[in-house]
């Protein structure tokens, strides 16, 4: 029972509330002057102070707004114009523009242009044009002179790296053959220790230094052996090997031997012995006086050999 009572209590409450609500926010919508007025009538206290408008004292000064804002003036009216028109309604001076420079007329071309003027210009292009071309054929002149001199060049180079090889390879075989002559002369050098024996023995020994009248006899000697004599590679110039030779009249060689104080190797020896053997007949006619069976000749080495 008591929650039925209660019910139609609330909802009247709730009306009421609401009634009063809205009439607060209607009453915060009123202006100044509104508020005055009801609370003027309502005989209560006005809480909100209303400020007056101020009132000047004195003819009243009419104005017109300028701008999008600004109502237009009235089409027809006797009062006063302002002095002074707006700043966007004055006159303002227009700018002077600057004045275009005088162009330059160029007289027009000549219909027939001059014929000699235009043979000149083809003779000057054809003189170029031979110039250019004589300086191309001077050019690949000079080349191909360049190229065959190169060749050239080439080719002596070959020629002198051939002939060079030619000559190693002679003087290889020359020594070859001179080697291969030297065995041979070792092989073929008599070993009989009695040969000397077979000749009677000579009264006096002739050398190479005797005397004056032997000068032309020593260098007939050794112009003939030297000319048949194959020198080793390890002898130098000036050297003298002395080598003991019998002989018969008229030049025929018994025997050749070196003596041991040569300086030569055993080639070397050999060399010289087979040499004097070659050399057989020694010089004869015209050396009768200097003529010995059994001399020492001093073979000297010379540097043309």
């Amino acid at each position: 029972m008591e929650s039925h009572e209660a019910t139609p209590r609330a909802v009247l409450l709730s009306a009421l509330l609401h009634i009063a609500i809205v009439g607060f926010l209607a009453l915060a919508t009123l202006n100044c002057a509104s508020w005055q007025g009801v609370t003027d009538f309502l005989h209560l206290p006005n809480p909100v102070a209303c400020t007056k408008p101020v009132q000047l004292m004195g003819q009243v000064i009419e104005a017109t707004l300028v701008g999008p804002v600004g109502a237009p003036p009235p089409k027809h009216s006797k009062r006063a114009q302002p002095a002074n028109p707006p700043p966007e309604q004055r006159d303002l001076p227009k700018p002077e523009l600057p004045k275009p420079a005088p162009v330059k007329v160029l007289p027009p071309p000549p219909e027939h242009p001059d014929i000699k003027d235009q043979e000149k210009v083809a003779d000057i292009a054809q003189q170029k044009a031979d110039q250019q071309k004589a300086q191309e054929e001077k050019q690949k002149q000079r080349m191909a002179e360049l190229t065959r001199e190169q060749e050239a060049d080439r080719i002596l180079k070959q020629l002198a790296q051939i002939k060079a090889q030619s000559a190693a390879n002679q003087k290889q075989i020359k020594l070859a053959q001179q080697k291969a002559q030297q065995l041979a002369d070792l092989r073929n050098t008599p070993d009989n220790p009695n040969a000397n024996d077979t000749v009677p023995p000579a009264k006096q020994a002739m050398s190479g230094q005797n005397g004056k009248d032997n000068n032309a006899y020593i260098a007939a000697l050794q112009n003939a052996i030297t000319q048949n004599w194959l020198r080793p590679d390890n002898i130098p110039d000036g050297v003298v090997c002395p080598v003991e030779i019998i002989q018969i009249p008229g030049g025929q060689v018994i025997s050749a031997k070196v003596l041991p104080s040569c300086p030569f190797n055993d080639i070397g020896k050999h060399s010289v012995e087979a040499a004097v053997l070659r050399s057989s007949p020694l010089p004869y006619q015209g050396f009768e006086d200097q003529f010995q069976r059994r001399i020492t000749f001093n073979f000297t080495v010379m540097s043309s050999q």
